[in-house]
């Protein structure tokens, strides 16, 4: 009740303009930060509750459970930047084999890895192992006709930019567009620097391009 009151502006009236009356407060004691476009109660809530999660993380944790232990391991590793740069690309290029390497990043991938590459497979794989949904997406919800069951839905999944509207429009939209692809071509120059492979500027940029062509009839 004291936060309420303390965000109105009594000496308002709220028959003249309630908007001020009702936030005044607010709206004298807070700045949109530089980071935000948005600032409200539920932004100061969440920054207050990553403090306390940061607090609880950092603790020993001698006789947590299973999942506590788990997420303090995890946040550990993210904190642990000297490890992240030693291992680099590794952990990247590890995933990639995982999901059955990227073309544009190998050398002969149509004959040493297309034979026995299954589509079905790779795409469970990137489900299951990194929670990406590629061309299917499938999860188990309730069913909306017995609510007591649940039930496997197929849908389609989000596409690489926000919306269908990045791929066709102009203005802003192509602008993103054309900074899309060449983040792609960035990445992939990038792997194959890591992989000891030849650089082939054309070769990556043809490759780049068709997957943004595929992205596109996607979309449409």
């Amino acid at each position: 009740a004291a936060r309420i009151i303390q965000n109105m502006d009594p000496r308002a009236d709220p028959c003249k303009d309630f908007y001020q009356y009702a936030c005044g407060g607010w709206l004298n004691r807070h700045v949109i930060p530089e980071t935000s476009s948005r600032y409200s109660i539920f932004d100061i809530l969440r920054d207050e509750l990553e403090i306390i999660l940061k607090g609880v993380l950092e603790t020993s944790d001698q006789g947590d459970r299973e999942a506590f232990q788990k997420a303090k391991i995890l946040y550990k590793s993210c904190m642990n930047e000297s490890l992240i740069e030693q291992r680099d690309s590794s952990p990247l290029l590890e995933a990639l084999a995982m999901a059955g390497d990227w073309p544009v990043a190998s050398a002969d991938w149509n004959k040493t890895k297309e034979a026995s590459w299954s589509m079905e497979e790779k795409l469970s794989i990137m489900n299951s192992r990194f929670n990406k949904r590629v061309l299917i997406d499938m999860f188990v919800w309730n069913d909306d006709r017995d609510s007591s069951r649940h039930i496997i839905y197929i849908d389609q999944p989000s596409l690489g930019m926000p919306s269908r509207d990045y791929y066709f429009n102009g203005g802003n939209y192509q602008r993103v567009r054309e900074a899309y692809l060449q983040f792609m071509i960035t990445i992939a120059k990038m792997i194959r620097e890591d992989k000891n492979m030849s650089k082939d500027d054309s070769f990556v940029q043809e490759e780049m391009a068709k997957v943004m062509e595929l992205e596109t009839e996607i979309a449409n």
